[in-house]
């Protein structure tokens, strides 16, 4: 069970991307750092109800906002009109943003969000999540 922190980090982002709500219910379990048999059983319930639902505009420029902060004080003038205009033009039929923060990620060495599912999900598909 002290492999729980490593699979919420792992899992977090794309849970928001999916749901907010479902984010904070995974969130209040994480909470103290306290796990126990029946907080895995709710978190597996969390990862299996995410799975059946499709991210919205909403949910997608909520996480990618999330996941934006990490760069916001390092990124180039450039890339801040990138990630602009992308989030301006993003759906979840056209999500181009997901591969730049992944770019982005690469580029600024940010381990955390390299072993995001919602990141690589981004970068091992051809197609928009």
């Amino acid at each position: 069970m002290d492999n729980w922190q490593n699979r919420w980090a792992r899992n977090k982002y794309w849970v928001m991307a999916r749901s907010q709500h479902l984010y904070d219910e995974g969130r209040f379990l994480a909470k103290n750092n306290n796990w126990s048999p029946d907080k895995e059983a709710t978190f597996n319930k969390i990862l299996r109800t995410a799975e059946a639902l499709q991210p919205t505009q909403k949910t997608l420029a909520n996480t990618y906002q999330h996941i934006w902060g990490y760069f916001k004080r390092t990124c180039t003038p450039e890339e801040k009109r990138t990630y602009l205009a992308l989030l301006k033009e993003l759906t979840p039929k056209n999500d181009q943003l997901g591969f730049f923060l992944q770019q982005m990620a690469e580029k600024y060495r940010v381990g955390y969000l390299l072993n995001s599912r919602l990141l690589k999900e981004c970068f091992n598909r051809s197609d928009p999540i």
